[in-house]
């Protein structure tokens, strides 16, 4: 009989303080790890291509692109860290340590903090681009966009950490047994990581966004009433700002689909996670993982310059001298 109990343990040779091996039936665990790790992989090639676009390509050196990029990278870092590592806690014991777990934790709150902050300046480009078009090429600098990702990056890994310093500075300290990776929030740091991470910001995206939408459509209705009668030189402004409305139609897509899947993780942390069963968390969890995967296919379905930059770096025409300054666009 002991002999069967040590077979269950995380730790046989710790009989009184090892965790329990998870429950979970072989075949559903292999489909599971084989589902996200798929998800995964698929996640970090398609981000990768973005990143390399972004990056490699001059004439791919704009503002708005710059918030992609960063949006890119956080995608990225959740399909090669977040993803796999989540599904192994959940469905295996944790042999990687308190420390490990307390690091993990801290890289599980920074990253979709980090995408949360990304979409709020992508919502303010849209909304000087859009409302303030004068002013956008003065507002909106390379310079000006890349020190607000940075701040935006420093700032979600100083929250992180003073958010769960305690299990920063002692490991573990709220793991039962060995074996298993757990961290608990009080309902006062709880309610304001919401309040922060989550209302402040996504009230934000949608009065900016409304704010678009309404001077989208009568700057649409604008060019349609007067398209028939322009100069040349008024031609190429309607066509300017043809293609910034269009560049916010296809941000506004990527905004709605990211609040679709992060809205119901953040629903149920303010229902209290307790009154949901432990199923409903792990899908709403890995619903915001998956948002990752969906970003690329976004940029591929409205963006042809994201198309052609794929093509040339996966026929390997990236390699060739100059080929930073091919045309893209």
């Amino acid at each position: 009989m002991e002999v069967d109990d040590g077979a269950e343990l995380c730790f046989p040779q710790l009989l009184n303080t090892s965790c329990r091996k998870p429950t979970l039936p072989q075949s559903e665990a292999v489909f599971l790890h084989t589902l996200v790790f798929s998800i995964s992989l698929l996640t970090v090639a398609l981000n990768l291509l973005v990143i390399i676009s972004v990056s490699h390509f001059r004439q791919l050196h704009t503002p708005t692109n710059i918030l992609l990029l960063s949006l890119a990278v956080s995608d990225f870092l959740v399909a090669l860290l977040l993803m796999p590592v989540e599904i192994l806690r959940k469905t295996s014991c944790w042999f990687l340590g308190d420390l490990v777990c307390s690091l993990f934790v801290c890289v599980s709150y920074t990253i979709p903090s980090t995408s949360v902050g990304n979409m709020v300046l992508i919502s303010l480009d849209r909304y000087v681009a859009i409302c303030h078009p004068l002013h956008y090429t003065t507002r909106i600098t390379e310079r000006r966009v890349k020190l607000c990702v940075f701040l935006c990056w420093f700032c979600s890994v100083f929250y992180s950490s003073l958010f769960i310093n305690d299990d920063l500075t002692q490991p573990g300290r709220y793991n039962s047994c060995y074996g298993e990776c757990v961290v608990v929030i009080d309902h006062i740091a709880e309610a304001v990581d919401l309040a922060l991470t989550f209302i402040v910001p996504v009230s934000l995206i949608v009065v900016l966004y409304m704010r678009v939408f309404v001077v989208a459509v009568s700057q649409a209705r604008a060019m349609r009433s007067h398209i028939t009668a322009v100069t040349l030189q008024r031609s190429v402004t309607l066509t300017a700002k043809k293609s910034e409305l269009k560049a916010a139609r296809t941000l506004g897509v990527l905004v709605v689909v990211f609040l679709i899947c992060f809205c119901p993780y953040y629903c149920v942390s303010l229902a209290g996670g307790s009154l949901i069963n432990t199923s409903s968390v792990n899908f709403v969890i890995y619903l915001c993982y998956f948002n990752s995967c969906l970003n690329p296919v976004i940029y591929t379905m409205f963006y042809p310059w994201f198309r052609k930059s794929v093509k040339v770096t996966v026929t390997l025409q990236i390699l060739q001298p100059g080929s930073c300054e091919a045309n893209i666009l």
